[in-house]
């Protein structure tokens, strides 16, 4: 009976602190979403240290920005390492990116080539072109024109950002940009 009690606690302990997690979480996004970064950056990092993944992402995201507090490169790292380990997709992708830059962590392209996989995997448009650019260039992975081209496809059709990335991708082709022009052509 003593340890049925136990462990009835410990079930309602560890709910109440997932409660607690999501409810700071919920607070600090309101905050970050009205661009009060210096109240949201407590709130999210309370929720983030409880192992809230999308409380990393966003305390990753005021480090990276210098949104509340001053800008670091290693602790984004740090929280987008923590949120990406737990399947957050956008983390993901900025993780790709720490690691293709070298910003907060040494430049690494196999690293960024497999964060952008898991994240396009996931179905994020940024990534899906990231990864595309991978196989076109051989960044990371071997060159693969015919992946490239299937991933760079995905990207420009997501319905999340498949239209801003093809946008963008115009802009940049008028303005002489050769490897837009590529892009572009594999993807008509």
């Amino acid at each position: 009976m003593r340890n049925l009690l136990l462990i009835l606690m410990l079930i309602c302990s560890t709910a109440v602190g997932a409660q607690s997690a999501e409810r700071l979480y919920n607070e600090g996004k309101s905050y970050y979403d009205r661009e009060k970064y210096s109240e949201a950056v407590p709130k999210l990092k309370a929720a983030a240290e409880k192992g809230h993944k999308k409380a990393q992402y966003r305390l990753a995201r005021c480090y990276d920005k210098g949104y509340g507090v001053k800008e670091d490169d290693q602790a984004a790292f740090r929280w987008y390492l923590k949120a990406a380990q737990q399947g957050h997709a956008k983390a993901q992708y900025q993780l790709g990116k720490c690691y293709k830059n070298g910003e907060g962590v040494e430049k690494d392209r196999v690293k960024a080539f497999l964060y952008f996989t898991k994240s396009a995997k996931q179905d994020n448009a940024n990534a899906q072109l990231a990864l595309g650019k991978c196989y076109l260039k051989g960044k990371g992975v071997a060159s693969d024109r015919a992946k490239a081209t299937m991933w760079l496809k995905k990207a420009v059709k997501n319905e999340k950002g498949g239209k801003e990335i093809l946008q963008e991708l115009r802009e940049e082709a008028a303005l002489g940009d050769e490897d837009a022009k590529l892009i572009l052509s594999l993807v008509k």
